[in-house]
């Protein structure tokens, strides 16, 4: 029989359903889920052993969790993910404001319908994803928005008493009996709206404008914040975290591969960008460009790198390549090196900068960061440029810098044509003998990127001076670009 064709108590009965809290609920769906090797949190990645593992305890012991961390570390997704261990439907009082449960009833409505018409009262189903409530904490937010308050139109409206309970407005949180309720960035909300919460956390309990009312509510509480706001914002109220059973730490991915599954998994590729070529070595570079942010003396640490900083930065890069083959009407695109500087918006509004990131400009520290990227990836490939420059005779990198000496110069343009890119690029010698050299199994179609990969390195480490204009990379020999006039108006990133 299927479940949602039962339309009274009676037949509710009779189909053998019984009732069970929201936190037991919880428990034995997870139980089910973890002896079946189910994944719970599908697409959350590098909390496997840290996160997700505190997070299913804390549901095994019926625990209202508190999860804490910096911004862009998933905190919202696994709070909604955890919808997925309801019941797919649950039976409620037909009518019922607060989700009556048939068999156990809180509200005077419930009681009511179940005295007069006995097994014949109607029921209703609510699916799994209508059982959860978010509501991001904020100065305004009031008790009434929470908890309820009385309402004086519909006390005349119905003709009722102020004392009877008929004429209270109820909250959001009694609105989530029976559900998951999660109170996002909780120490923006105000102490004295916190200490709302102590009841309904400790008793299951609400008080509504001195009724004596007892509502034992069956909800399953998360909430969110982030550990600057403890000192910046606001605080969470000590009783109310001490009312609160599991505090989960959350962290950023703990490595860069970690990092290109979750921005792979929810950066928006267009339609017409699927077919533009992506360089592993891109996708690092992106990455990377977070953790230098995350390390940067520039950035605010307390504040965090978001995971969003990857994810919209990743949608320049190819909204970078596109722009370019639209322009030169060519059918196909490839990222370039040089489209690395198309992120630079996604980087400034991602990162809060301390003073001295302030006074340096936020742009001048997008391009720090993401030089340093580069740096740092450069040496797991190649030899250190640092040992290099200290070798007597020519080192692996001497072809290539004494070809700038000569005084030849590169200058690639941002909409350069894919041949005239490329040929600027091959007519610097010694790259392939450094790919050869180094042992490095490139594909063909990403050669030309690691040729970037090894020019833009070597200008990091200032073996050849790199200038740039709004639309212009170029690449020469680092001592004539010292003292070459010309050149003032450039900026020079060495």
């Amino acid at each position: 029989m299927d479940i949602q064709n039962i339309k009274t108590i009676g037949e509710l009965k009779r189909s053998g359903w019984k009732s069970r809290s929201v936190k037991e609920e919880l428990r034995q769906n997870l139980i089910f889920k973890l002896k079946n090797k189910k994944n719970v949190f599908e697409g959350i990645y590098g909390y496997e052993d840290t996160v997700i593992p505190e997070l299913e305890r804390a549901l095994l012991s019926k625990h209202n969790i508190n999860l804490l961390g910096l911004r862009g570390q998933a905190k919202t997704r696994l709070a909604r993910l955890m919808v997925n261990l309801l019941d797919e439907w649950m039976p409620i009082i037909e009518g019922s404001d607060l989700n009556d449960d048939p068999l156990h009833p809180i509200t005077e409505y419930g009681k009511l319908q179940i005295a007069e018409l006995g097994e014949l009262t109607p029921v209703s189903w609510i699916h799994s994803k209508d059982r959860y409530t978010e509501k991001l904490a904020t100065p305004d937010v009031t008790v009434a928005d929470l908890i309820g308050d009385v309402d004086p139109i519909k006390a005349a409206s119905l003709k009722l008493s102020y004392s009877d309970e008929r004429v209270i407005h109820y909250g959001l949180i009694p609105r989530s009996h029976r559900c998951i309720f999660v109170i996002n960035e909780l120490p923006d909300l105000q102490a004295r709206i916190q200490v709302s919460l102590f009841n309904i956390l400790q008793e299951g309990d609400i008080q509504i404008r001195g009724f004596k009312l007892r509502l034992p509510l069956d909800i399953q509480f998360v909430f969110t914040a982030n550990p600057e706001d403890y000192t910046n914002r606001g605080s969470i109220v000590t009783p109310l975290k001490d009312r609160i059973d599991s505090q989960i730490i959350t962290h950023y991915p703990g490595s860069i591969e970690i990092g290109k599954k979750i921005t792979r998994q929810e950066a928006v590729v267009k339609e017409g960008q699927n077919q533009i070529e992506v360089p592993e070595l891109a996708r690092d570079l992106i990455e990377q460009i977070a953790v230098e942010a995350r390390n940067s003396e520039f950035v605010d640490a307390k504040s965090g790198v978001s995971a969003r900083l990857t994810i919209s930065a990743f949608e320049n890069l190819l909204s970078a390549a596109e722009r370019r083959s639209l322009i030169n009407g060519e059918d196909s695109a490839g990222i370039r090196l040089t489209d690395i500087y198309g992120i630079i918006p996604a980087i400034t509004g991602k990162v809060e900068l301390v003073y001295e990131g302030e006074q340096e400009g936020a742009g001048i520290v997008a391009r720090n960061l993401i030089g340093k990227a580069i740096r740092t990836l450069f040496v797991g490939y190649f030899p250190d440029p640092e040992k290099a420059k200290k070798q007597k005779e020519g080192s692996v990198y001497s072809p290539i810098s004494d070809f700038f000496s000569n005084g030849n110069q590169i200058q690639l343009l941002v909409n350069d044509l894919q041949k005239t890119y490329q040929e600027k690029i091959d007519a610097i010698p010694g790259m392939d003998d450094l790919i050869f050299d180094s042992k490095l199994s490139i594909a063909p179609n990403e050669r030309l990127f690691w040729k970037e990969f090894i020019l833009f390195g070597l200008a990091e480490y200032s073996i050849i001076s790199k200038k740039i204009l709004e639309n212009e990379t170029r690449f020469s020999d680092l001592l004539s670009s010292m003292i070459d006039l010309d050149d003032m108006d450039f900026e020079d990133e060495n």
